[in-house]
């Protein structure tokens, strides 16, 4: 099964690229259309499409989604803790990271990385 991930709003789109040269299905809010869901809804949207993890910078997105998680238990929320950055130094920070530990997104869950 492809585990498809989204990129929330508040990521660089060039990570979409970034992923999907890493072999792992990325899109973003922006390109799906979906700019302007709240978080619970853009949960329920991301499920729907066939998106398995949401990729984000906002804290508080945890905290909206966790209804959606509930009804979408195969679903991850992944809190990305980068500083933050102009995107090539953003993408620069994230290659590091990556090398010393991927993204393992767990169902049903709400993790921060790295």
């Amino acid at each position: 099964m492809i585990l498809m991930w989204l990129l929330d709003v508040n990521l660089p789109k060039g990570l979409a690229k970034k992923l999907n040269s890493l072999g792992i299905e990325a899109d973003t809010t922006a390109d799906r259309g979906w700019r302007d869901l709240g978080n619970g809804a853009l949960a329920e949207a991301a499920y729907k499409a066939g998106f398995r993890a949401i990729l984000t910078r906002d804290r508080l997105f945890g905290e909206s989604a966790a209804r959606a998680l509930k009804s979408y238990p195969e679903l991850a929320v992944v809190i990305l803790r980068l500083p933050q950055a102009r995107e090539n130094g953003y993408l620069h920070e994230f290659d590091n990271r990556w090398r010393e530990s991927p993204i393992v997104p767990v169902p049903n869950q709400i993790m921060e990385w790295p």
